[in-house]
């Protein structure tokens, strides 16, 4: 029988990424499958620190083990912005196609277009907290290319793979590469060792 393992996020897009990368082994658990609907508090100054308030709020809230994530997009051109932001870049409703247009915007005419993903994940686990990282390098586009995956993947060219965009890989391709399957390996390799 599969364990389950309390991920504390209803974004359905990152909920769906993490069941994929963890068929078979885990049964992941969203928020709503506690009948947890509060909004959690996201104020950290960086991507470890909202995956560690998350973590922990739950945890302090609901007594259980979990894990969360926090993600960013860093644009060496504009000094790592989007950043910690990066799902409010443009609004604070989570609009991908409104963070796009912005992050297109703050870099026309801008040549030098490197940029990074980076996932922290935060396991609260027999009361101990642990932190696993991943990342991948890339470059911004000047143009959706895709319609798969979410948030900026239509703009996102990582430097492995053979030059799509993470939007126009199949799930698998992306998450063997991407920043958050990378992070999730690390978890694996801990909770299973």
């Amino acid at each position: 029988m599969m364990k389950d393992l309390i991920f504390a996020t209803n974004n359905t897009h990152k909920l769906d990424e993490l069941r994929q990368i963890l068929a078979g082994r885990y049964n992941v658990l969203s928020l709503n499958d506690i009948d947890c609907h509060e909004d959690i508090p996201e104020t950290a100054p960086d991507i470890e620190g909202n995956a560690v308030m998350k973590a922990q709020w739950v945890h302090e809230h609901y007594g259980i083990d979990c894990f969360s994530d926090d993600t960013g997009l860093e644009v060496d051109a504009l000094n790592g912005e989007p950043g910690v932001r990066s799902a409010r870049y443009a609004t604070d409703g989570h609009d991908s196609e409104a963070n796009i247009d912005k992050l297109l915007g703050k870099l026309q005419g801008v040549t030098e277009r490197s940029a990074r993903f980076r996932t922290v994940i935060a396991l609260i686990r027999d009361g101990e907290l642990h932190t696993f990282r991943g990342e991948v390098e890339g470059e911004i586009l000047t143009e959706r290319h895709g319609m798969g995956g979410f948030g900026y993947d239509s703009v996102f060219r990582p430097v492995e793979g053979d030059g799509r965009t993470f939007a126009q890989m199949s799930a698998e391709e992306k998450n063997a590469i991407s920043h958050r399957g990378r992070a999730v390996a690390r978890l694996c390799e801990f909770l299973n060792p």
